[in-house]
């Protein structure tokens, strides 16, 4: 299983990050904060909110393997023990950061907890329904919930005007401008939700659950399946067959591609998603190559989704 794997065989690599995150000051020196993100994904969204103030540094930028699986190397644990502001998924997205955040002195910004805090929950946010919202769940691809991604964003500019005030305006302006676009990135949804809310899709993997569901898609693919792939598992034979029943009768919209998290299965139901007909949209887990910009990587996945669905944009 990934997080098993994860969990045993990067035990010592987190540890590593831990001790040197023990021994080590933060800073590189100058006075310009120094930002560690866990992946590119939210290296682009602290990017966005530091500009040229800060410096941002993202450990994991493959663009074809599973972040599940990444294990820090000597050259990361210094790198993080250098930082004085950590951003990580959590959820045990990345456990590698988990462990290190104990033990540093960095600010952190965890998404996940993020998302299932009280100030979260209580904030001015459109209703995503009951589906895919239960953080307890365990859906930990929270840099699919747009919400929770802007809500980062002001953690980040929060740290680091505590880090550096002479510039906190601007950091606190780059949220701002950051925000709007996620307001933008949400109304594309909403116009999604309003031509097919109730749209049955299904995706490979749970990964796009938080933003599926804002926009009023169902994802019916069976549990099993999906959380199997989760888990880097071989689905049972029971949840295979339905799976190929549920896209060879055309009973989805859509197929969603995790086309970071492919295995023999998933290959097989992407065959028989395009023998079948039904229009494949592949969404990622880190940025593309090419792509430096969250919004600009969301805006053409939201975009790809809307196109196969026959969405008209206004």
């Amino acid at each position: 299983m990934r997080k098993s794997l994860l969990a045993a065989a990067g035990v010592l690599s987190a540890a590593a990050l831990v001790l040197t995150g023990c021994s080590s000051d933060s800073g590189n020196g100058d006075g310009t904060p120094t930002v560690v993100t866990s992946t590119n994904v939210w290296g682009s969204v602290a990017s966005a909110v530091a500009g040229d103030k800060a410096t941002v540094t993202s450990l994991y930028t493959s663009t074809d393997g599973d972040p599940h699986e990444f294990e820090p190397s000597a050259a990361d644990t210094a790198t993080v023990a250098d930082a004085d502001i950590l951003v990580m998924n959590g959820g045990h997205y990345d456990a590698y950061m988990e462990q290190a955040a104990k033990s540093s002195g960095a600010t952190v910004v965890d998404a996940f907890e993020l998302a299932g805090s009280d100030e979260h929950d209580a904030g001015d946010h459109t209703d995503h329904g009951d589906a895919g919202h239960d953080h307890g769940t365990e859906n930990e691809h929270v840099f699919y919930d747009l919400p929770v991604v802007a809500e980062v964003a002001g953690k980040i500019a929060d740290a680091l005007s505590e880090q550096d005030p002479e510039n906190a305006a601007t950091y606190r302006a780059n949220a701002e401008t950051f925000t709007s676009g996620i307001d933008g990135l949400r109304t594309e949804l909403a116009a999604i939700r309003k031509a097919h809310d109730g749209t049955k899709v299904a995706q490979t993997e749970p990964l796009a659950g938080y933003l599926l569901t804002e926009a009023g898609l169902v994802d019916a693919a069976p549990a099993g399946f999906t959380q199997a792939v989760e888990e880097g598992q071989s689905p049972s034979a029971a949840d295979r067959a339905a799976m190929q029943d549920l896209l060879a009768s055309r009973g989805v919209a859509v197929l969603i591609y995790n086309v970071q998290a492919i295995d023999p299965v998933t290959h097989a139901m992407l065959d028989v998603a395009k023998s079948s007909k039904v229009p494949v949209v592949e969404f990622t887990e880190t940025l593309p190559d090419g792509v430096t910009d969250y919004l600009a990587w969301q805006r053409a996945q939201i975009d790809a989704l809307a196109t196969a669905l026959g969405t008209e944009k206004k």
